[in-house]
């Protein structure tokens, strides 16, 4: 198979939504090996990881995302699109649920593979429906909250999909109760060509402080200072320093930005 599932615009009333889904589905269990039809979960849903930019698997105890798990993420974009680069260009699938305006090209820039990735930019009026079938046939699905709350017994069915089907799912910009891994990515500073004048010129360089937190292992929190950088081949992250931090502010009851 050599296209994902493309973007799938939804109007907002619930046969709308009702369609959607109906489309995913189908074109979902045309994914090899990930597809919906299969009733079993993925062999590596237990032990498996997903890969993740190479400054931040040096955070993470497993060093990536465990599969079967729910994960938080805030701050600056550059961290879902490097996310997003890291599983496509590995040959995953991924899926991103809301968040019309992410800047794509940076993550091609990244290294992402657009022919694996399933957008749904307008999920209608339930965004965690859609998220749950994307759950059956993708590695990673990134879901935008788009402000609200979830409450324990929507997220807690989302969690056993997630474990069962072996996929990663990433949540942004609302509150989700009890995520397993908790990441915060905040530009601390950046470097640009100079260009024509001030305010002008083209970016060099960003510095990410990357904030790692969440339960067990990670619960004491971690942290590391990140540069992304263009070369010949892209943008590539690179750790430039990194000290452990407390745990402060990665609450229990994750408020995701």
């Amino acid at each position: 198979m050599t296209t994902a599932v493309r973007a799938v615009p939804v109007g907002p009333g619930r046969d709308a939504q009702t369609d959607v889904v109906a489309t995913l589905r189908r074109r979902l269990a045309a994914i090899p090996g990930r597809g919906v039809e299969t009733q079993e979960p993925a062999p590596t849903a237990a032990t498996g990881v997903l890969p993740v930019p190479a400054p931040l698997a040096e955070l993470l105890p497993r060093g990536g995302l465990v599969r079967g798990t729910v994960v938080s993420a805030a701050g600056a974009s550059s961290l879902l699109l490097g996310l997003l680069a890291a599983v496509t260009s590995e040959g995953g699938w991924a899926a991103v649920v809301g968040r019309p305006g992410l800047g794509l090209l940076a993550a091609v820039e990244m290294g992402a593979d657009l022919a694996r990735v399933a957008l749904v930019p307008a999920p209608g009026g339930d965004a965690l429906d859609v998220a749950a079938v994307l759950l059956d046939g993708v590695d990673l699905v990134v879901l935008d909250l788009a402000g609200t709350s979830v409450a324990p017994s929507r997220a807690r069915g989302l969690v056993a999909r997630a474990r069962h089907r072996g996929s990663v799912l990433v949540v942004t910009g609302g509150t989700w109760p009890g995520a397993q891994l908790q990441l915060r990515a905040e530009v601390t500073t950046g470097t640009a060509d100079t260009g024509l004048g001030r305010g002008y010129g083209r970016l060099r360089s960003r510095e990410l402080e990357v904030q790692v937190g969440g339960r067990g292992s990670v619960a004491a929190g971690r942290c590391s200072r990140v540069r992304l950088c263009p070369d010949g081949a892209g943008v590539r992250w690179r750790t430039t320093a990194g000290e452990g931090v407390g745990a402060a502010g990665m609450r229990e009851q994750a408020v995701v930005g």
